[in-house]
């Protein structure tokens, strides 16, 4: 399979990605998006395919996206109205104060060093209603599981729970923990791609459900801010 090769002034200057890896819709995240937004920010937002959508479906929105790869995100300043291209961390500081009514960060929290601090930084760029939306990969999804509970093996992988990009690994538990952590009320987590192993819902039957959250390859979650009484 053709590989798609990273800027070498970039974080994954030394890895390079299998053709698609930039350019998928996500299509199943738009639906968490609240249908009032009307600028929406998509951190990590690849060749805009994603805010292209949210363009599609919500008419009247205006979409910016922050983009590490530089090739990227020239492709996506053609589908969306703002791209800023860098470092995360860099770029936040660009961002319009108390302006965006989402912000979505589909699979991009795991790839960061301190996913806690971006978090906590774009609280300030949200809107009064506004939210943050996110898909992040649960490394107890059952396939995964399998591998290093019973195969003893952490296998890295190009992409998938696994990608050797990872930099932070989250459950269902960790990922509430973070927000609540970070003093964010989560308004909804829902998991994404159910596994269809036979052996899982066996397993999960003996266990009494125990195993309940190893489904779903990801988790999709919708947090607001909790204001601090003044």
């Amino acid at each position: 399979m053709a590989k798609k090769k990273v800027e070498a002034s970039e974080i994954d200057d030394m890895i390079t990605k299998p053709d698609g890896y930039y350019s998928n819709k996500r299509l199943e995240m738009t639906e968490f998006i609240p249908k009032s937004s009307k600028k929406v920010l998509d951190c990590g937002c690849s060749e805009g395919y994603f805010g292209a959508e949210v363009k599609k479906q919500f008419l009247s929105s205006e979409v910016w996206g922050l983009e590490l790869d530089k090739q990227s995100a020239e492709m996506a300043r053609k589908k969306i109205d703002t791209v800023l291209q860098g470092d995360l961390g860099d770029t936040i500081g660009q961002l319009p104060k108390n302006y965006f009514d989402c912000i979505t960060f589909n699979d991009v929290l795991e790839h960061l060093v301190n996913p806690y601090e971006i978090i906590s930084r774009l609280r300030e760029n949200l809107s009064d209603q506004g939210v943050i939306v996110c898909s992040i990969p649960n490394v107890r999804y059952w396939r995964v599981f399998k591998k290093y509970v019973f195969g003893k093996n952490f296998r890295y992988e190009d992409n998938g729970v696994m990608d050797r990009t990872h930099l932070r690994f989250f459950t269902k538990k960790s990922i509430e923990e973070m927000f609540n952590d970070l003093n964010f009320n989560i308004i909804q987590i829902k998991g994404l791609k159910p596994t269809p192993s036979v052996g899982f819902f066996i397993a999960n039957l003996f266990t009494l459900g125990f195993l309940s959250d190893c489904r779903y390859i990801q988790y999709a979650c919708v947090v607001k801010p909790i204001k601090s009484e003044k």
